[in-house]
């Protein structure tokens, strides 16, 4: 097991390098111009919206890994990255098939702009056809981070974006392919770092040669019951985000709001990345530490990487709230759309504060077990703050995309407080795997005691 600091450098890194990519394709596509930017950031909404089902196994499995490693039981965490990887392949392909033969019913059920139509129709064809890609790349790259492995995700996260950069650049720029140009550089790129996460989960861990194992149904119902609510809370989060975009989209035919929210997404992005990593490290070290049945570890780590999460997310949006006159002209010379992204990374400083602290909290109340409560908290308040604010404030009171980051910082804010006090209160030491299975904390140090090892 790895200490925290070299566990999350290589996450952050690799958390850094998503964001820059889609950043990049940013900066890319808006030379092809605004409306391809706005269209291409609706579409991936959408394909987030369809490609939710894939969370009820990779976020499930990542606690139950966790915990039986930290256990030293690491044939069941291969026996869980073995049911993971078989179900998510199954529906991945299923939902590629959909979304490529149904992409323009989907954008025209949801109201999508109609100069943004095209654009977005070509994208999601082609990104969403080949969702399977998104359902195994996680389940490989948590396997690897599982067993302290971050740093392989990283280099095939470094690969991946080198290529869709020169990709990117070879279609929109040689081949003059536009959207339909970017969207098949994505493809490539992921299905490269697909096959990297597979062949270092090979040669680095054999937890394959251990022989233990449960029954499947046993595994997959301990996935299930932190996966399946977590998956949940992303779809409600996802057709409320959805419904957010639809009302941004009323706001003005020519997608001023929409594309708006696109560009100071992608620049606020960089002060989330830092939270996030955060959140996915303290989470693998909270699976291991309630394996080990060391409580106040995760207590006092939790809450660390919280305090840290806050000052540093909070210190970057400030950053880029500073500067957004200077950042925005990297994408666009639209004196309306600069002032408005300014004004949405301001209100973005708060949304960073509740943010970072919503997703550690969170994040180690999902590792330990406790993943319903977390749900019915968000899909309350995601409803009432993220898609009623936008209403309320955006249309009702004409506030427009500010209104609606309003509501979403809202949102975030409200549902920080509520994990900080599910935390606080320590029911989540109740809800371990390990715990639930051999009774007694006594087990647990037996099970510490069995001669197997984890090997790297």
């Amino acid at each position: 097991m790895k200490s925290f600091t070299k566990l999350y450098i290589p996450i952050a890194l690799e958390t850094l390098c998503y964001m820059l990519a889609g950043m990049v394709d940013t900066i890319m596509l808006s030379n092809v111009g605004d409306h391809a930017v706005g269209a291409v950031g609706t579409a991936n909404t959408y394909i987030s919206v369809f490609i939710i089902m894939f969370n009820v196994v990779s976020s499930g499995m990542i606690a139950v890994m966790t915990q039986y490693i930290g256990a030293k039981r690491v044939g069941v965490a291969y026996q869980a990255r073995q049911l993971g990887a078989v179900f998510n392949f199954a529906l991945g392909i299923l939902l590629s098939v959909f979304l490529f033969v149904f992409s323009e019913n989907i954008l025209e059920s949801v109201g999508v702009a109609p100069l943004l139509m095209e654009y977005a129709k070509t994208y999601l064809r082609i990104v969403g056809g080949c969702c399977f890609l998104n359902a195994l790349i996680p389940i490989f790259s948590s396997y690897l981070r599982a067993f302290g492995h971050t740093r392989q995700p990283l280099i095939a996260t470094l690969i991946g974006n080198a290529v869709n950069l020169c990709l990117n650049a070879l279609f929109l720029f040689v081949f003059h392919s536009g959207v339909a140009g970017v969207a098949a550089a994505t493809v490539i790129s992921r299905m490269i770092n697909l096959a990297i996460v597979i062949v270092a989960g090979r040669i680095l861990i054999r937890a394959k040669e251990d022989p233990e194992r449960l029954k499947n149904k046993e595994i997959f119902s301990q996935i299930i019951k932190v996966g399946l609510p977590s998956a949940m809370e992303t779809a409600f989060y996802n057709v409320a985000m959805t419904l957010t975009i639809r009302f941004l989209n009323q706001m003005d035919e020519e997608g001023l709001n929409v594309t708006a929210r696109a560009y100071a997404a992608q620049i606020s992005n960089f002060s989330y990345c830092a939270g996030a990593a955060l959140a996915q490290t303290n989470a693998i070290m909270t699976g291991w530490r309630i394996g080990e049945g060391d409580y106040e570890a995760c207590d006092k780590g939790t809450k660390k990487a919280a305090g840290i999460g806050i000052c540093v997310a909070a210190g970057l949006a400030a950053i880029f709230a500073l500067s957004a006159n200077y950042l925005i002209r990297i994408f666009t010379d639209n004196a309306e759309m600069t002032a408005l992204v300014g004004t949405l990374l301001t209100i973005d400083i708060v949304l960073e504060v509740g943010r970072v602290t919503n997703l550690v909290f969170g994040q180690a109340l999902k590792t330990s077990g406790d993943a319903f409560f977390t749900t019915v908290i968000a899909v309350v308040f995601m409803y009432l703050c993220m898609v009623g604010g936008t209403w309320l404030f955006g249309i009702h009171f004409h506030l427009l995309a500010v209104g609606a980051y309003i509501g979403l910082a809202g949102d975030e804010c409200v549902r920080a407080v509520f994990m900080f006090l599910r935390w606080q209160s320590g029911k989540w030491k109740t809800k371990g795997f390990i715990k639930q299975k051999d009774g007694t904390d006594a087990d647990v140090d037996q099970a510490r005691d069995e001669p197997t090892e984890v090997q790297a």
